[in-house]
């Protein structure tokens, strides 16, 4: 019987031997390889992103994290209690992460985002089951600095790190470049056979971005519109600083900010970017288009004269200027000075319907401005067929249609720049891994208005800034100042109907040789609303330092005095 049993049992393990070794060799034999070989991805250097000058926006950082496999962990108790004080983690946290009750799981991150000294010292431990491996990583030296411009980073689908928002969204591809891998074979520890052999593909850096962006005078922007969202109680605002002649955006700074080094559910309504993402109704800055519009048609001089009567009705609704008064008789200069509502809609209805929107629209309004920035809006602009007998009324002083802060101050570069409009120019240069330097080209102009009607047009927003106009507060001493306040009801998207204000100041200086334009909006400020009186000092302070900044002499020239008021 025992020798039976024997036969029987030598029978059963030479069949088994005959299925591992003539059947199922070539699979496990897969399998072992499998189990053998490690794949490891080596993370490519993300290109950098530079102000105009050099200085750090962005750029790539060595960091490493630690994992494990619970499968190969032979003391979890010990193991964690090793690991806590280098990780700053609990013992119970780790012991938690390194049990696996099912004895499958051959994966799990314990820490993240460690530096390479951190990563030294696990690796000093000498641990069974836990490994290092690369990790991708971004860092910010200027912390909040042109947040809302340069972006953020966010990981992804298979937990990769990628851009998710500005120049990081849009550039993502251009900075992240190629990681290598590399290929090797290991012990059922995870550590590296020495006598194996291994192969490598190395990483491709990914290419380096030189915006148009000046760090002081971004810096400077910053601090200005915050203190001025603090002290109005304004929901929020935004600045933009353009060179005029080249569309450069020297700043675009934004109220409340972000640190793209620590993200928080709190900053998700401030991610973004509000002067390309956010449409407002422009209020009274518009009415220089409905002005231009008249000037380049021949229909009006500076010196045309008109009757401002207390209010008139259109389409139904009565309009009114900001402040009340009787008849009054002023020039196309004084109805801007004054930012005249009822004169503005005179000056419109001269221009008609389909002239006054081929005018908006040659500005750029109702279009994207062709910075490709991401989450950019286009603002509403409705057709001229479609505007009711009020709004087309309305729409000459900038309400009942609506722009983006970034539109509006290419319209007022438009005419800085003596009636050609330049597409706004925001990524300077692409250094790729190479070293190979590619400027991005600058878009034809396109002419809007003749630089007759645009040297005219500087001359009356001059009228402005001073103690004759709404915003003596926008002066800049030693310069001379072109601009426009803007004091605008304020949309309710959710109720309907209107809810506050939008207060806004644009301008250029100097405005017999404009190098800068800057615009200022509030958003709901609710201490003080009309531009000329929370918006203009922000606006002086701002252009201020920029000047300065940029090396921009005081003119030698003296404004021509303009005739406002008739009755005077």
């Amino acid at each position: 019987m025992t020798i039976v049993f024997m036969c029987v049992l030598l029978g059963v393990l030479a069949l088994r031997l005959t299925q591992l070794q003539g059947f199922s060799a070539s699979t496990y034999a897969a399998q072992a390889e499998a189990e053998r070989l490690r794949t490891i991805v080596l993370p490519a250097v993300r290109g950098a992103i530079t102000d105009r000058s050099g200085h750090t926006l962005a750029q790539h950082v060595e960091l490493r994290a630690v994992y494990a496999n619970p499968t190969n962990v032979k003391d979890v108790g010990a193991t964690a209690r090793k690991l806590a004080p280098v990780l700053d983690d609990s013992v119970a946290e780790l012991t938690t992460r390194l049990t696996d009750p099912t004895r499958h799981i051959k994966f799990v991150y314990l820490a993240r985002g460690l530096t390479p000294d951190v990563a030294k010292k696990v690796s000093a431990l000498q641990l069974h089951g836990i490994g290092i491996t690369e990790e991708r990583g971004r860092t910010y030296p200027a912390g909040p600095l042109a947040a809302n411009v340069v972006g953020f980073m966010r990981r992804g689908d298979g937990d990769v790190l990628e851009g998710a928002g500005g120049l990081e969204l849009a550039y993502d591809k251009v900075l992240r470049g190629t990681d290598g891998l590399r290929r090797l074979e290991a012990n059922p520890e995870g550590i590296e056979i020495p006598s194996s052999q291994s192969r490598q593909r190395d990483p491709v850096p990914g290419s380096a971005l030189r915006l148009t962006l000046d760090r002081d005078i971004q810096w400077n922007a910053q601090q200005a519109i915050a203190g001025a969202v603090r002290s109005s109680e304004a929901d929020g605002g935004t600045v933009v600083v353009m060179d005029p002649r080249t569309g450069d955006i020297l700043a675009m700074a934004d109220a409340p900010e972000f640190d793209p080094r620590n993200i928080t559910a709190a900053d998700n309504a401030a991610l973004g970017n509000r002067s390309t993402r956010d449409a407002y109704e422009p209020g009274s800055v518009n009415k220089i288009i409905t002005m231009a519009a008249a000037l380049d048609r021949g229909l009006i001089t500076s010196e045309t004269p008109l009757t401002i009567p207390p209010s008139i009705i259109r389409g139904g609704v009565r309009i009114k200027d900001a402040e009340e008064h009787g008849v009054e008789h002023l020039t196309t200069a004084g109805v801007l000075a004054r930012s005249s509502n009822i004169g503005t809609v005179e000056i419109a209805e001269r221009v008609g319907r389909p002239a006054l929107e081929q005018a908006l629209r040659a500005f750029g309004l109702g279009a994207k401005t062709g910075l490709h920035f991401p989450g950019e809006g286009t603002g509403l602009l409705p057709p001229a067929k479609d505007w009711s007998g009020s709004q087309a009324a309305t729409i000459s002083y900038g309400q009942g249609m609506s722009a983006t802060a970034l539109q509006m101050a290419s319209v007022y570069a438009t005419v800085a720049n003596g009636g050609v409009r330049v597409p706004p120019r925001l990524v300077d240069a692409i250094t790729g891994p190479d070293g190979t330097v590619q400027v991005t080209p600058h878009l034809p102009g396109q002419r809007v208005i003749s630089a007759q009607t645009a040297s005219t047009l500087g001359r009356m927003l001059e009228a402005v800034a001073t103690n004759e106009g709404t915003a003596p507060l926008a002066e800049v001493p030693g310069y001379r100042v072109a601009g426009k306040t803007g004091t605008a009801n304020r949309a309710d998207p959710v109720h309907g109907g209107y809810d506050g204000y939008v207060s806004s100041f644009i301008g250029f200086a100097p405005a017999d040789d404009p190098k800068v334009v800057v615009e200022v909006v509030l958003d709901n400020p609710k201490k003080g609303y009309f531009g000329g009186q929370v918006a203009a000092p922000v606006f002086q302070g701002v252009m201020s330092f920029a000047l300065t900044t940029l090396g921009v002499p005081q003119p030698t020239t003296k404004p021509s005095p303009l005739l406002l008021d008739l009755d005077k």
